[in-house]
């Protein structure tokens, strides 16, 4: 895993309650993406109810009053957490937006006493940013879990902490 990143004074984190309306349109702008660039069926991509949902938690990063991208785990049990929603508003790409995202939530994994976190991802060319991020901080793949089922557009990942 790489190195955690220094603290960069352009951003800040905090947890979302979803009712930020900056967030609200980044969120609403994933969802449509990930529909647009997946055939139809193969999107797990949460809508806000969902992403409100107990078990749930959202975090944002913000620079100054934009928001820069964000970030959800849903916890499936006491050692499990699954990433969901990771996405980084697109006047804020190559910035390391991601990296700060993805290494704050592994944080907090941890600090839950969590032992793996898993993900699922697309397999096309427009998710290869995020699964190159993924496998730096050492996530590998693994089967299908939870309610999820293998396709040719759909792959897993999972981290052991």
């Amino acid at each position: 895993m790489p190195p955690p990143t220094a603290p960069d004074t352009r951003f800040q984190l905090r947890r979302s309650d979803l009712t930020e309306p900056e967030v609200i349109a980044l969120l609403e702008y994933h969802v449509a993406d990930m529909l647009a660039v997946s055939p139809p069926g193969t999107s797990f991509a949460l809508d806000l109810e969902a992403l409100a949902a107990p078990g749930m938690s959202v975090w944002a990063l913000w620079a100054g009053d934009r928001v820069a991208g964000c970030g959800a785990m849903k916890q499936h049990d006491a050692t499990m957490v699954e990433l969901k929603s990771m996405r980084a508003h697109p006047g804020f790409l190559r910035q390391g937006v991601g990296r700060r995202l993805l290494e704050h939530l592994i944080a907090e994994a941890r600090t839950m006493g969590c032992r793996e976190i898993k993900l699922e991802t697309g397999t096309s060319q427009d998710f290869a940013a995020a699964i190159a991020l993924y496998r730096r901080y050492g996530f590998v793949s693994c089967p299908a879990f939870a309610d999820y089922y293998l396709t040719e557009h759909n792959q897993y990942f999972e981290l052991q902490l």
